[in-house]
């Protein structure tokens, strides 16, 4: 099985980064677990909509870490779902305004190997500020990131066995 690690954000965007950071220090922590199958990691990926395609054409599994801010969200918490959740955020009919739902879909009908929805899970970590430029993350993410780190990390290995 064709394993695919990405590290989704922007490092100098602040808590934008916890992805790439993520995607990091598990590609370091996977070359040097015993016993797995081989993981491919792309610890910076900052593209969308259309663009996606080339990075998760091809793979059999996608593993993608990356931020998300909602409403009523805490900081430092973090969610897990597959792409099967994206499905009621599908617009084929607009094609100019494409997220990663529509793009997968389209990707799929164009004829692309595009793992299936239940074969893409993500990991979103709850942020505070994903729009100051700093290379530095926030302090409540700062000092989340350890716990943060090691509970997906139990997760993706899950997920690769």
């Amino acid at each position: 099985m064709k394993i695919l690690l990405i590290g989704m954000g922007n490092p100098i965007l602040t808590d934008d980064a916890i992805g790439v950071r993520l995607a990091k220090d598990f590609k370091a922590r996977l070359d040097r677990t015993l016993g797995i199958p081989p993981v491919s990691v792309v610890e910076e990926c900052s593209v969308g909509g259309m663009n996606l395609l080339d990075v998760v054409s091809d793979w059999d599994r996608v593993i993608v870490l990356d931020s998300i801010k909602t409403p009523k969200g805490i900081p430092g918490t973090w969610h897990y779902f597959t792409a099967a959740s994206l499905r009621e955020t599908m617009h084929l009919s607009n094609v100019h305004d494409t997220n990663f739902a529509t793009a997968l879909e389209l990707g799929r009908r164009l004829g692309h190997k595009i793992p299936s929805d239940k074969g893409i899970h993500i990991f979103a970590v709850e942020i505070q500020d994903n729009i100051t430029f700093a290379e530095a993350m926030t302090p409540i993410l700062e000092t989340a990131y350890p716990l943060i780190s090691e509970e997906i990390f139990k997760e993706v290995l899950r997920l690769i066995q």
